[in-house]
């Protein structure tokens, strides 16, 4: 069952269209990941859903719900970490976590929150003395105080140092295992290949491509290559039959290499023993969601 829905989301500002029909819908209790360059609309289609924006066209829908319109019912289900935020330099991170937990009739325990996200030795410092990754951490705990159905993170680990970002992506399984579902923002390839169940690319207000990490990756124009120094070279006919193939390119120093999908290289792998070719320096390089994202968004900066 969608718990998010975007449907056909448009949005200009002044003249220029940021948005230009916009459709996905997000299963509960899936990580989504929004992904795209600066300028190509995901903070505006991330506003649309929290009700911080209202669009010019589309229809957008949190549990059945117009987040806009029907804020009242929306916003008790629904977490948000801004991609910008700030709080009053003399708050106190515990006094901070007091003060949004009161807005829930059943906030979540803040002292098992503030250990989960590295905080418990933070209670008392002021929110202006914290560090950038801190901060952000901080950001992450007051849109979980609530304990939401749906949790909107915008730019998730930001300013944070390797160990408090796989610590944090720990955190987010967890809230996945829970039945939580997440839409993330993120410029990290990485974090989205590593979280998200399925991800959306926006290019220029448009959706390019909507499919699992594992889906794009696939489809990316070198999934897989092989380089490799062959005793002798292998016929072309019988190169150009390998399944999947994608591209075949001799370099000036003698090596062979081979693009294509796991299947190609396989096939490829049989065609050499079936010849009697050596495959010298043999190297296999799999391609990233990194690969898949740069070939969908070529050209936008």
């Amino acid at each position: 069952m969608a718990i998010i829905e975007v449907d056909r989301l448009a949005k200009s500002y002044g003249g220029r269209t940021v948005l230009d029909g916009v459709s996905f819908a997000v299963e509960e209790g899936e990580i989504f990941g929004l992904l795209g360059p600066n300028g190509a609309g995901k903070t505006t289609t991330v506003e649309c859903v929290e009700g911080l924006r209202r669009p010019d066209g589309g229809r957008v829908r949190v549990a059945g719900r117009d987040p806009a319109t029907d804020r009242r019912r929306v916003t008790p289900i629904l977490g948000v970490q801004l991609q910008h935020s700030d709080l009053q330099d003399k708050l106190t991170v515990r006094e901070a976590l007091e003060l949004y937990g009161a807005f829930y009739p059943h906030p979540a325990d803040r002292r098992e929150l503030a250990g989960r996200l590295g905080l418990d030795d933070l209670l008392d410092r002021r929110f202006g003395t914290l560090s950038g990754g801190q901060k952000q951490r901080l950001f992450i705990a007051l849109a979980l105080i609530g304990r939401p159905r749906v949790v909107v993170l915008d730019e998730l680990t930001t300013g944070l140092d390797p160990n408090a970002r796989r610590d944090t992506w720990e955190l987010i399984d967890g809230l996945r295992d829970d039945g939580v579902t997440i839409l993330l923002v993120t410029h990290f390839m990485e974090e989205a290949q590593r979280l998200c169940d399925r991800v959306a690319v926006l290019r220029s207000g448009v959706l390019a491509a909507l499919d699992t990490p594992a889906g794009l990756i696939e489809h990316a124009r070198n999934a897989t290559v092989v380089s490799f120094t062959p005793s002798r070279p292998p016929g072309d006919d019988a190169l150009a039959a390998l399944p999947a193939l994608r591209t075949v390119r001799r370099a000036d120093d003698g090596r062979l290499v081979v693009s294509g999908t796991d299947a190609t290289v396989e096939a490829l792998m049989s065609l050499l023993a079936r010849d009697g070719i050596t495959a010298h320096n043999l190297r296999v390089e799999s391609a990233t969601l990194d690969d898949a994202y740069l070939d969908l968004t070529r050209g936008e900066h």
